[in-house]
């Protein structure tokens, strides 16, 4: 090598040389790219080159196999040994890390060897630099099996989790989270360039961003590590929908309105590349570490990757956990976020077998939560609280039913296993019920009255109200059998709901007898039952005295209809005499001669144009041309 001259690699189609000065001695041949050097500088720094020399004495090409990095890697090698000088970065800090340890450039074949700077830096800059660390992790993608053996991943992610537990406020943000882009006055450096622009500490999801430009399986650990740290689960939830939302596009529409999906991007960030990610390897290793919470905004994203989920075809196991997961806090859907479409082969519109799971689900999970407070806690628990989360199912149910009940078709076999799914006692009314009931035979016209009767079983009729049980004894759709059963239990509802009335005047009044005085509000609770009971008395004997004058007037009805058919019977007898009577007086004056001058037959004629009744107009005339005729 000319004296001033630096040293350099050149390549020559797929060959790689070095300007030495010297001809090359060893070939060095890595994925069918050869490297022509020089056996002393690579078995001075390299073990294993060092080792395959030794063993290969009669030739002069080594040949290496699965190397790290690959020909890429082996060049920052090559210089090294030949002491180019080699910059090390968060972005192959990893790749030298592997390579060194590969080609076994320990401290034993020449002090501060590469494994040795590599080990160095990593600890010196790159475990205690946010942005630096956040790269290092995405590099290691490439090697990963490597990168675990030297306990690379593992470092880094430590790292991180601890940083991400720290809470920023209690120390100011750290000065080398971001390195050299950050002034003393705590403004972000373009540059050099105060750029004004304040990092923010006081938001605990800052981290989202940055770790979700990690791949599936660094991310997967990274959250397991953060949950052993003692992370907050709103937090891990938080960090969980924001990886999720990034990559599954689908959920796009089922995030809270108080949540955003896409945040300004971090210094870290700008330095990465998002992840390649297989949607359903995503969901089926997220499904995991999603934690036991309760929420509206978690449900609804629950009930998003469950729609994601159908239509990526995930495993079995994924789909139960999500539907159980659902099913814990069912009482918190919504009904928009319920209606899940058929993805499959299948006739109807809507996937009514998976939400009839959630509510299995959901059952199984009232059943088994069983209170762990003292018996005396327990029995201050009212009924109607702990059975407020089965009434709002109940209630959702009911509404699914109504919005899928005009699919034509949904069988009738599923309409009644969805009703049935729930026990009767959630419903302490069965008006949604009838609804949904009366508009599925509203969309199926042909269903026989046996399928219709079996249907309408469903429903309790002592539960309906008085809206209800009005439309009901005039729905049409309804079988008759149903409309005689409405009636029936009407019926009995008035009466008992009189009978109830009578007697608490009765108890009321017994109870004046042999108590003290009452409180005034006592008094007034008293007085507007009784006021209440003597309306309902005062209605029922108007009712009596309406019902009575109703057969009244039925009756004159009767006797007006029986009169119009006499009336109209006598009419009918008399046009065809005067039809008959007409006939017989045009034909007799047709063939006799009147005498013009008689009087009788002049007053006749003038009395007939008169404004007398057809009767008398008649008769008077047929009677005096009948005699003069004779």
């Amino acid at each position: 090598m000319a004296p001033g001259k630096a040293l350099e690699f050149y390549q020559e189609a797929n060959d790689w040389f070095c300007n030495a000065g010297l001809p090359s001695d060893i070939v060095i041949i890595i994925d069918k790219v050869n490297f022509h050097l020089h056996k002393f500088p690579l078995s001075s720094r390299c073990g294993k080159i060092d080792k395959l020399i030794k063993e290969t004495q009669n030739t002069d090409i080594i040949t290496l196999e699965d190397i790290p990095g690959g020909t890429n890697a082996f060049l920052i090698a090559a210089k090294f040994c030949y002491g180019v000088r080699v910059e090390l970065t968060p972005r192959n800090i990893v790749l030298v890390y592997c390579l060194a340890e590969y080609l076994e450039m320990f401290d034993e074949y020449g002090d501060d060897n590469l494994l040795a700077r590599a080990d160095t830096y990593f600890h010196k800059h790159v475990v205690k630099n946010w942005k630096d660390c956040m790269v290092a992790l995405q590099s290691c993608d490439t090697f990963t099996t490597q990168a675990d053996n030297l306990q690379i991943i593992s470092k880094c992610l430590n790292a991180v989790s601890m940083m991400a537990c720290t809470d920023p406020s209690l120390f100011g943000w750290p000065m080398m989270m971001y390195g050299r882009l950050q002034s003393p006055c705590g403004s972000i450096l373009w540059n050099g360039i105060n750029t004004g622009a304040r990092i923010r500490s006081s938001e605990s999801d800052w981290w989202f961003e940055d770790v979700s430009y990690l791949s599936v399986p660094l991310f997967v650990r990274l959250m397991k590590m953060m949950e052993a740290r003692g992370i907050p689960p709103e937090k891990l939830t938080g960090a969980i929908m924001y990886y999720c939302r990034k990559y599954l596009h689908g959920l796009g529409r089922w995030k809270s309105g108080q949540q955003h999906t896409a945040k300004a991007r971090s210094i870290a960030s700008l330095s990465m590349k998002p992840a390649i990610v297989d949607q359903r390897v995503l969901l089926e290793s997220i499904v995991k570490l999603l934690p036991e919470k309760k929420g509206k905004s978690f449900c609804r994203f629950l009930l998003g990757l469950l729609r994601v989920a159908l239509i990526l075809g995930v495993n079995d196991k994924c789909q139960d956990s999500l539907e159980k997961k659902i099913g814990m806090q069912l009482e918190l859907a919504t009904l928009d976020a319920l209606l899940i479409p058929t993805y499959s082969n299948s006739d109807t519109l809507y996937n009514s077998d998976c939400v009839e799971k959630i509510i299995n689900h959901f059952l199984n999970s009232e059943k088994t939560a069983t209170p762990f407070s003292p018996p005396s806690i327990a029995s201050e628990v009212t009924p109607s609280s702990s059975s407020l989360p089965l009434k709002k199912v109940s209630k959702l149910v009911d509404n699914y039913m109504a919005e899928v009940a005009s699919d034509v078709n949904l069988k009738p076999e599923k309409i009644r296993s969805l009703a049935e799914a729930l026990p009767e006692s959630s419903r302490s009314l069965n008006d949604g019920l009838y609804r949904a009931l009366d508009l599925y035979f509203k969309a199926h016209p042909w269903l026989h009255e046996k399928e219709k009767e079996d249907l309408c079983n469903i429903i309790n009729y002592q539960k309906l109200s008085i809206d209800a049980c009005a439309h009901a004894s005039q729905n049409d759709r309804l079988p008759l059998r149903v409309h005689l059963q409405v009636l029936f239990f009407e019926q009995m509802q008035l009466k008992a709901a009189l009978s109830a009335s009578s007697n608490l005047v009765l108890d009321n009044e017994n109870q004046n007898q042999n108590q003290p005085p009452l409180m005034a509000s006592q008094i007034v609770q008293r007085d507007g039952w009784v006021t209440i009971v003597r309306e309902n008395q005062v209605m029922k004997v108007s009712m009596e005295r309406l019902r009575s004058r109703v057969g009244e007037l039925e009756q004159e009805f009767n006797r007006m209809k029986e009169e119009m058919k006499r009336v109209s019977r006598t009419t009918t007898t008399h046009n065809n005499t005067f039809l008959e009577s007409n006939w017989f007086v045009s034909r007799t004056f047709g063939k006799c001669k009147l005498n013009p001058r008689s009087s009788n037959v002049q007053e006749d004629v003038v009395e007939s144009t008169g404004p007398a009744t057809p009767r008398g107009s008649v008769d008077q005339p047929r009677m005096s041309h009948h005699s003069k005729h004779r």
